[in-house]
């Protein structure tokens, strides 16, 4: 992600340390939306400077895209229900990633492919800082061209240098 720059946005907080990493021990959708509220109450209290951003991974729950997937709407819900709209908002990661419109093998489901399925937790008003300033658009057609670029072959060759 950060070496290819697929997300110009990741490389300043990880590297200044401000990227938080939550495991769910969790097996249940239930559990891990526990798990989720506590995670977006944490960030919320958290000095962004110290911590803008959480990675929540939850290799045992979910691990079905589709069920993933249905389960987002739950997360915007608890967004809304914990009084944080505008102020944080859950983005998605999971191995089987897929946009719609594409096939499930189109590499550049990859942009959002992670080893296990985790929920990324950011502030706003990070996201809209970063945004200010670069076409979002032109970041996703970037990324399509650098994974095609690559093919199946190159990113698998990446994790394999991991």
């Amino acid at each position: 992600m950060i070496g290819l720059n697929l997300c110009p946005f990741a490389a300043s907080p990880y590297r200044g340390g401000r990227v938080h990493f939550a495991i769910s021990r969790e097996r249940s959708a239930a559990g891990l939306l526990e798990d989720l509220r506590d995670a977006l109450l944490d960030l919320q209290a958290a000095d962004p400077g110290q911590r803008e951003t959480t990675l929540l991974i939850h290799p045992w729950v979910l691990n079905d895209f589709a069920e993933y997937n249905q389960f987002l709407e739950v997360c915007d819900a608890a967004v809304a229900e914990l009084g944080l709209e505008g102020e944080l908002q859950v983005a998605s990661f999971h191995p089987d990633y897929q946009f719609a419109g594409t096939a499930p093998q189109d590499v550049e489901n990859c942009t959002n492919r992670s080893p296990y399925p985790t929920l990324h937790l950011l502030r706003e008003d990070g996201v809209t800082r970063a945004t200010e300033s670069m076409n979002t658009e032109e970041i996703y057609r970037r990324n399509i061209e650098t994974l095609r670029g690559l093919g199946h072959a190159g990113w698998q060759d990446l994790w394999r240098d991991q």
